[in-house]
């Protein structure tokens, strides 16, 4: 009888670990959609793309213009329409991936310098900016749950 639990707690779990998420290679390619999106030449293709890692109710703030990180059932929704505004506004982007930190099976930390030229989409007068940012990811699911963004 031990023999037999001692078997099924061994394949349990293997099968635990075989489910879960590789943080440290779903921060590569979420840096790398999320950069993608940012992209002088991106398209709505990119957005589906980087939106397809998100929950629904993604929550989401970038400090210190979105403070209110609540989860809601638009959240992904209302990402989509901010980040549609600014598509395409940028004619130079660049980024690079500074560090990545992963805590548990539920959080990931990535630092990334990101540098940017372009026109504002509403004033239509230029921006430049160059940056180093965090993004602290919640992960749910396999899926980004809640989007916590900081400048250095």
């Amino acid at each position: 009888m031990r023999l037999l639990l001692l078997i099924f707690i061994v394949l349990f779990a293997a099968k635990v670990a075989a489910n879960e998420l590789d943080l440290k290679k779903f921060a590569q390619t979420y840096f790398d959609t999320m950069i993608a999106t940012q992209a002088p030449g991106a398209t709505k293709n990119e957005l589906e793309n980087y939106f397809a890692l998100l929950t629904d109710d993604v929550g989401h703030s970038h400090l210190p213009w979105v403070t209110d990180d609540s989860r809601l059932p638009d959240g992904k929704e209302a990402m989509r329409k901010g980040m549609t505004f600014y598509l395409g506004a940028h004619t130079e982007y660049s980024a690079e991936l500074l560090d990545v930190f992963t805590f548990n099976n539920s959080a990931i930390a990535i630092r990334y310098r990101n540098s940017a030229k372009g026109i504002h989409p509403e004033s239509k007068q230029p921006i430049a900016y160059t940056q180093v940012m965090m993004e602290v990811l919640e992960i749910e699911n396999g899926k980004v749950a809640v989007i916590r963004k900081y400048h250095e």
